[in-house]
């Protein structure tokens, strides 16, 4: 249980990461419509060719897509991240993992709201969408994750915005969700 813990805690905090310099790794094909595709072994994702790949692997992470500042006075990159968690032996369930993921959000951050959280299937794969906000050091933030379990892993993606910034890059950061597919 506390290495579930320590999992989620990372994806809570990720915000943080979101305020430095980033690497890009150009790993991604191109499609038509001004978008890339980032085609991995277990997952594919697509996501707008300006926005920045990082995929160091730093806290733990498979991968974060990153906006630009918007102004000189910006200090936090809105952001797509994907954590990938090793649940083998541990017996968790989709069910189990909202609970703790749920118990966790409203003991971890400060002022933490969860608005929205359901159990959706699209493209015949379930997971569970969580939409909440919360504070992280000086900065107000807006989570929409899902949460998918296969093979015993957990996948975490997570759009994470300053609350005031969340519905500018909403519909943009939706279809980077969306786009996600577990192979």
């Amino acid at each position: 249980m506390k290495r579930i813990h320590l999992s989620v805690l990372t994806f809570l905090i990720i915000g943080l990461l979101a305020c430095g310099p980033q690497t890009q790794n150009k790993t991604a094909e191109e499609l038509e419509n001004g978008w890339l595709l980032l085609n991995e072994s277990s997952y594919s994702i697509q996501y707008p060719e300006n926005w920045e790949l990082d995929k160091s692997g730093k806290m733990g992470l498979s991968l974060i897509l990153l906006t630009n500042l918007s102004s000189e006075q910006d200090q936090f990159r809105d952001n797509v991240n994907l954590l990938i968690q090793d649940l083998r032996g541990q017996d968790i369930n989709l069910d189990k993992y909202v609970e703790i993921s749920e118990g966790q959000i409203k003991t971890l951050i400060n002022n933490s709201n969860i608005i929205e959280s359901n159990r959706l299937n699209e493209n015949g794969s379930e997971f569970q969408k969580i939409i909440y906000t919360g504070d992280l050091g000086v900065y107000k933030l807006k989570f929409e994750q899902y949460y998918w379990i296969k093979n015993e892993k957990a996948y975490v993606l997570t759009l994470t915005c300053e609350l005031d910034q969340f519905e500018i890059y909403k519909v943009t950061g939706e279809k980077i969700l969306n786009s996600f597919r577990l192979k």
